[in-house]
């Protein structure tokens, strides 16, 4: 007759055997339990017992790998009903059942996934290039236009005015030393709160208010399309749930301007340039510029730009501290 003791030691779980029997060589060993898989004397017993040994290993030990003790278990159980003859029904546990399907249904979600994202973002590709095509002929047609209107005029001996633009870029030059309440509330306001920021504003009386106000702190003027594209391509970050994101994918503007029919940076700059009808939308997802101080420097802060300084409105010359500051 033999015994068999099943435990924990110091170094692990074991299995204690021993033999009554006068022919056996080895009448008391002990091996680990992971030796146990191996071992010749494991054929010796009937599959029933060697499959609750085995079975008790798996579960109160986890000797070894989730996925690998059922299959040791089950070979060794098969092999040992061939020899005997018998047939042995192999139980897996319903948690590792549960823990397949619930995987299976991930990586089946997770590829339907890729799939959608795939087709997606094939169709986006092809509307972005149509929407940049389309934008780049309206901007040409545009200059064009504004050139014989201005040759039209000359002919007649007159000069043509062009109308006011509509879009201004406000640039921070001051601090806060000797700043008053409520100054410092109005370029809060404007999300100006650190030196060299720089914003896009709605022109409107309401503005050029808030800027009259504010006017020896900030210096203004009117961007054109190339300082718009730089600014918003180099210097670009939006906000999505409360953080700074760098506009480094189309997807970026998606995510937060989707909803608004602006999926990309096209469309991001087409609405902030023409001052669509989504620009309060537009303008307040893009995260206030960050610039640096100009090359060459300013001249004078404190005075106004029509007395050789840098304060106030200096109209279609921002564009030229603009290619400084970016």
């Amino acid at each position: 007759m033999s015994y068999f003791h099943f435990g924990f030691g110091k170094f692990g779980a074991f299995i204690n055997y021993t033999s009554e029997d006068a022919n056996n060589d080895y009448p008391q060993s002990s091996m680990a339990v992971g030796e146990w898989f191996e071992s010749p004397s494991r054929l010796r017993l009937g599959p029933s017992l060697i499959w609750l040994i085995e079975a008790m290993s798996l579960y109160y030990c986890d000797i070894l790998p989730s996925d690998k003790p059922l299959t040791l278990l089950q070979s060794a159980a098969a092999t040992s009903a061939l020899e005997m003859g018998e047939a042995v029904k192999v139980v897996v546990p319903e948690s590792v059942l549960k823990k397949r399907k619930r995987e299976d249904e991930w990586a089946l979600a997770k590829k339907q996934a890729l799939e959608a994202a795939k087709k997606k973002n094939a169709v986006n590709r092809k509307l972005i290039y149509n929407k940049a095509k389309q934008y780049t002929k309206e901007y040409a047609d545009k200059d064009n236009e504004l050139v014989c209107l201005k040759r039209e005029a000359r002919l007649k001996g007159g000069f043509y005015v062009e109308p006011e633009s509509k879009l201004l870029f406000i640039i921070r030059i001051r601090g806060i030393n000797a700043i008053d309440p409520k100054t410092k509330k109005i370029l809060q306001l404007l999300r100006l709160r650190q030196v060299f920021n720089g914003v896009f504003l709605k022109v409107n009386k309401a503005t050029l208010n808030m800027l009259h106000r504010v006017e020896p702190y900030v210096t203004y003027g009117y961007p054109n399309l190339k300082s718009v594209k730089e600014l918003i391509y180099k210097r670009g970050y939006g906000k999505l749930n409360k953080q700074r994101i760098a506009l480094t994918d189309n997807s970026v503007v998606e995510q937060g301007l989707g909803k608004h029919g602006i999926i990309c940076t096209e469309d991001l700059i087409h609405e902030i340039l023409t001052v669509g009808p989504h620009f309060k939308e537009a303008n307040n997802f893009l995260w206030p510029f960050k610039l640096k101080a100009p090359l060459g420097g300013l001249k004078k802060k404190r005075n106004h730009y029509v007395e050789g300084g840098d304060a106030g409105n200096r109209e279609n010359y921002i564009n030229e501290l603009i290619r400084r500051m970016n």
